[in-house]
C-alpha cells in the first residue's frame, strides 16, 4: 500500500479518530504505533464494533479494543510468500515490520494480487540439443517436449507473462521452426515474441549478442529447460536495488558421497568420514544483467554465462548471488523429465 503511514495511529487516540481513518484511508483497519513507529496493535473496524457491544464508547481510547500481537511480514520477506500466508490466514492486509518491530509498510491483498508491466526484455535460451535427453530429443527440440499439459517453454513464456513481462526473446538454433510455429509472434499469449536466431550454437550468453538494439533496462535470461516457481520481478528489484551490473540466481545443492572418506595422515588413519554430506552453492540457470554486461560479449561467437560473469569480475563490475529456494528443476536428465511430468499438476495447476 503506498500511503501506508495514513493508517498509523496513537494508543492514546480515540476510537472515533481510528473509525475516521479506516473511512478516508479506505482500510479496513489502523495500526496502532508509539512515538517511533513501534507497532503495538492492530484495530479493524470489526473490533471497534465489537467493542461498542461490549459497552465502550468511540471516546475511548484505541487500545481498549486493538488486537495485540497481529500477524506480520518481515522487511524484504518476498510478496508471493507474504500473500500465500495471508491466504492461509484469511487475512486482506498485513504489516510489514523491520527487526526492532517497526512499521515499514502494509501489504494488501489487491496490491499483491495487482501485477506491475514490465518493459524489461527477457532472454529465454531455447536453442540447445538436450542431448542428454537424446531419446526424446531426436525429432523434438529440448524446449518444447511436453510437460503435463503443455510444451516446456510454454509454461516459462506464460509464467512471465503473468509477471508482467512482455518483451521476450526467444534464441534458438536446433530445429528452430517447430519453436517459432508454436509461438509465432507471441499474441496467443498476451506477450511480444521476436527470435535470436543462432546460426551456430551459441553457448548460455553468446546469442545475446544477436540483439538487434542493446537494452535501456536490466534484462532477465533464462534458460530454456527450467521448471520453477521463481519471482523474477522480485530478483529484478533485488538487483536494482543492490545497484548490480550482473546478478545470478544460485541455489543450495547437497550431495552424499556414497561411502566412507578416510582422511590419512603421515601415521596412517586420522578420521573416517562415513559417508558425509558435501555442499555447495550452484548456479539456477536465471539471470539479471544490466545494459554495461552486453557490450562485454563477443558478436556472434560461443560464450557460455560463467565465462560472461569472469568478464565482468575482471572489470570490477558488481556482481551478487540472488538465492532462490522455491519450487525449481533444471529437466536435464530423463528422471528430472519424469519427476517434472509427476509435479506439473500440483505445482502449476
Amino acid at each position: 500500500m503506498k500511503s501506508w503511514e495514513r493508517v498509523l495511529i496513537a494508543p492514546s487516540a480515540p476510537l472515533h479518530d481510528a473509525l475516521e481513518m479506516i473511512d478516508k484511508a479506505g482500510t479496513r483497519m489502523v495500526l496502532v504505533v508509539d512515538e517511533t513507529r513501534r507497532l503495538l496493535g492492530s484495530l479493524s473496524d470489526g473490533d471497534i464494533r465489537r467493542g461498542l457491544l461490549r459497552g465502550l464508547t468511540l471516546t475511548e481510547p484505541v487500545t481498549s479494543a486493538m488486537h495485540v500481537g497481529p500477524k506480520t511480514a518481515d522487511v524484504g520477506e518476498r510478496q508471493d510468500v507474504i500473500l500465500a500466508r495471508m491466504r492461509k490466514l484469511g487475512l486482506y492486509q498485513m504489516p510489514v515490520v523491520d527487526a526492532a518491530g517497526t512499521v515499514v509498510g502494509l501489504e494488501t491483498v489487491d496490491d499483491l494480487l495487482a501485477t506491475p508491466l514490465r518493459d524489461n526484455p527477457v532472454v529465454i535460451m531455447a536453442g540447445g540439443r538436450g542431448v542428454r535427453l537424446a531419446e526424446l530429443t531426436q525429432d523434438t527440440p529440448k524446449p518444447m517436449l511436453r510437460v503435463g499439459s503443455r510444451p516446456l517453454l510454454e509454461t516459462i513464456v506464460m509464467s512471465l507473462a503473468m509477471q508482467g513481462f512482455s518483451k521476450i526473446h526467444l534464441a534458438v538454433n536446433y530445429k528452430a521452426e517447430q519453436i517459432e510455429q508454436h509461438f509465432g509472434n507471441g499474441s496467443a499469449f498476451d506477450v511480444e515474441i521476436s527470435y535470436l536466431r543462432e546460426r551456430q550454437p551459441m553457448g548460455t550468453a553468446g546469442a545475446l549478442s544477436l540483439l538487434a538494439d542493446t537494452p535501456t533496462l536490466p534484462m532477465i535470461v533464462t534458460n530454456a529447460d527450467l521448471l520453477t516457481k521463481e519471482d523474477y520481478g522480485n530478483m529484478l528489484d533485488r538487483h536494482v536495488e543492490a545497484k548490480a551490473h550482473a546478478t545470478m540466481a544460485v541455489r543450495n545443492y547437497e550431495m552424499q558421497v556414497p561411502f566412507g572418506v578416510v582422511r590419512e595422515g603421515e601415521g596412517g588413519i586420522e578420521a573416517i568420514d562415513e559417508k558425509p554430506i558435501q555442499r555447495f552453492v550452484v548456479s539456477a540457470g536465471i539471470y539479471v544483467l544490466s545494459p554495461e554486461v552486453l557490450k562485454l560479449i563477443p558478436k556472434e561467437q560461443p560464450v557460455d554465462m560463467p565465462a560472461l560473469f569472469e568478464l565482468v569480475m575482471q572489470r570490477n563490475l558488481r556482481t551478487r548471488c540472488h538465492h532462490i529456494d522455491g519450487y525449481w528443476l533444471d529437466i536435464g536428465r530423463m528422471a528430472d523429465y519424469e519427476r517434472a511430468n509427476l509435479d506439473f499438476a500440483e505445482i502449476f495447476r
